[in-house]
């Protein structure tokens, strides 16, 4: 296999990014850092890659369920993006959406959204006084930790790791040279995995097998993207579907700032939808309206009629105009019935774990 020059380069920062993070798992692990305990049930969700791995939409899936048994969920997240990462800000307390996108950042307003009605979500680096905050403030029951995987200050009931069957190793080196946020052996923290789209995989038996060695014979669910609903972009989420087979009968153009841009493009043309162009921004990109004004010509220019884009972008584009009609494709993580069943027994003795 030829490796690129650009590779090689970059293989010294990765070392030293290696060093950086060993160092401070094994702080983490002699006691050197505190690990802090709160009095409510705590779930994480992260991942051992950068990019998107599907882990927002399992946190939208696990934040549905806790609501099922009956508790009230707050889910803690940074809030990547967002205008002052050192602020704390109430997204949503569970009934009323309370802030911005450039306030909250986008993932969290997406989740707020999404979940109104069934779950609380606070902006704040500082996840442990966070939780105390929602605890005293919210009467919150149960937290989600949203890309928690390496934030270990806060101790958690049950660890989650998802990995992407389209790239679940990050080549196999650690940033930047690879997209690997920590070693591979980091996965024997978890208590278990999900393998998100599952059903991309080319060899998913190989896949799984992979998972169980390196994370110590952990369980293991299986997941896939399923298409929820299309949606104008100028709509409330609770107004009617749009059809999805209109979408299919006209030429498309698709854009996007997430985390991994050709999954949501490969999850069109699963739908049946063949895009006639696409354009990927950098993740959590926030749009100009010369931006979307470059982008429309380019789509109308290769015939396309209207365009497509996902929840997550959909957050920061309220305020512009668009010379094409403009849709959002909303998604959902779903289970096989005996993998659901299994995880969320998981869940329910974290929960009950605390009492």
């Amino acid at each position: 296999m030829i490796v690129s020059p650009s590779k090689i380069m970059l293989a010294p920062l990765s070392a030293l990014y290696g060093m950086a993070t060993r160092a401070r798992l094994a702080l983490y692990h002699q006691g050197a850092f505190n690990v802090e305990r709160i009095e409510a049930p705590v779930i994480s969700v992260g991942n051992i890659t950068a990019g998107g791995t599907g882990k927002t939409p399992l946190v939208a899936w696990l934040a549905r369920a806790v609501a099922r048994e009956g508790k009230r969920a707050c889910i803690l997240t940074r809030g990547y993006g967002r205008e002052n990462p050192k602020t704390r800000v109430l997204v949503s307390d569970g009934e009323r959406v309370l802030a911005d996108v450039r306030e909250s950042g986008d993932e969290p307003l997406m989740l707020a959204l999404m979940l109104r009605g069934l779950a609380a979500v606070v902006s704040d680096a500082n996840r442990v006084e966070a939780a105390r905050w929602a605890m005293k403030n919210l009467n919150s029951e149960v937290f989600i930790l949203d890309d928690g995987f390496q934030h270990l200050r806060i101790a958690r009931d049950l660890n989650i790791v998802t990995l992407d069957a389209l790239n679940p190793w990050g080549g196999k080196h650690l940033l930047p040279r690879g997209t690997l946020r920590e070693p591979l052996a980091g996965l024997r923290r978890a208590d278990c995995l999900v393998i998100t789209r599952a059903d991309q995989s080319t060899d998913l038996d190989a896949l799984r097998a992979e998972a169980s060695r390196l994370s110590g014979g952990r369980p293991i669910f299986l997941s896939r993207m399923k298409h929820a609903r299309v949606r104008p972009l100028f709509s409330t989420m609770a107004q009617q579907d749009h059809s999805l087979d209109a979408l299919t009968q006209q030429p498309i153009a698709a854009f996007c700032a997430i985390g991994n841009p050709q999954a949501f493009f490969k999850q069109m043309t699963v739908n049946g939808i063949t895009p006639a162009y696409t354009r990927a921004f950098s993740d959590h990109h926030l749009y100009t309206q010369s931006e979307i004004d470059t982008l429309s010509a380019e789509a109308q220019a290769r015939g396309a009629q209207a365009l497509l884009t996902t929840a997550k972008d959909a957050v920061k584009l309220s305020s512009l105009d668009f010379p094409l009609p403009c849709y959002v494709l909303e998604v959902e993580l779903t289970f096989d019935e005996d993998e659901q069943d299994a995880l969320l027994d998981q869940l329910r003795k974290a929960i009950k774990s605390r009492g």
